[in-house]
């Protein structure tokens, strides 16, 4: 009941993120490359952040945006590394986030990578091929469809090292969908966390693909478990969210304590019958 509540909350980011930009749109649509910490980056524009890591071995990327972007997103990663992508990492399933995978990967490093025939690397948890390849609702099986993950995990966590650090990815369970991921960049102290944290909008939870409140606050409690500050709140390690601004620890606490005093609001109004 109360993450139906949510969802009729965020009914109209609900609705705007269901379709894509225009071309137009995606056309005249600005993209931005922020320096974070460490040997990573924050590229903002019309689609989901992306982080991107780069070093002696080559790009990574966290998320990919829209597939009309993904020359323009490539000339841009061309300024910070001349590389080839090695890995992309999605953090869930949203369009927004998987849709530049295909071009991207294309992109990638010919002979250099783990994949057969060569580009990058996508990795994701098996939930999210599961939701690319199933339909929401019905039987009826969705059309085929490009740039799946090709290094799916079903445990945990999956760990690698690239670039001179430790890259952690975790799964949060039943948080903005079933599928999210979250990108730990030890050395660097950075963490990429998709959608499970938008500082300027309220929680989307995506019911059908396994969205809930409870995973929601359970997935930004370990956020604020990795994360650690400098001095008052100022700094420390960085968390690159799904949309929006650079955020530190003290973002994330705001988010979180306003996520659960909403939910205990709304479940004590269900419990008084209003």
């Amino acid at each position: 009941m109360i993450s139906k509540v949510f969802l009729a909350w965020c009914a109209l980011y609900t609705l705007a993120s269901a379709q894509p930009p225009s071309a137009a749109d995606l056309q005249n649509a600005e993209l931005h490359v922020l320096p974070v910490q460490g040997n990573t980056y924050m590229m903002v524009g019309p689609g989901g952040n992306i982080t991107i890591q780069t070093g002696k071995d080559g790009v990574l990327l966290v998320d990919t945006m829209f597939a009309p972007l993904a020359q323009r997103i490539a000339a841009e990663i061309k300024k910070l590394s001349d590389l080839p992508i090695r890995y992309i990492i999605d953090t869930h399933v949203h369009g927004d986030h998987v849709g530049g995978n295909e071009p991207l990967q294309k992109m990638g490093a010919a002979g250099a990578s783990q994949v057969m025939g060569g580009g990058a690397t996508v990795i994701a948890h098996d939930n999210v091929l599961n939701r690319m390849t199933t339909p929401v609702t019905g039987s009826q099986a969705p059309p085929p469809q490009t740039g799946l993950p090709n290094d799916e995990y079903d445990t945990p966590t999956k760990d690698f090292f690239f670039n001179g650090e430790a890259v952690v990815i975790f799964h949060e369970p039943a948080a903005h969908t079933d599928g999210d991921s979250i990108v730990f960049f030890r050395r660097s102290d950075v963490l990429s966390v998709g959608d499970i944290f938008t500082p300027e909008r309220y929680p989307f939870l995506d019911l059908a693909r396994g969205g809930s409140i409870k995973g929601e606050i359970d997935a930004l409690n370990h956020i604020l478990l990795l994360t650690v500050p400098e001095h008052l709140q100022d700094g420390g390690t960085r968390v690159v969210p799904g949309h929006g601004r650079l955020c530190t620890e003290a973002d994330v606490v705001e988010y979180r304590d306003m996520v659960t005093i909403v939910r205990d609001r709304v479940q004590d109004a269900l419990k008084r019958g209003l």
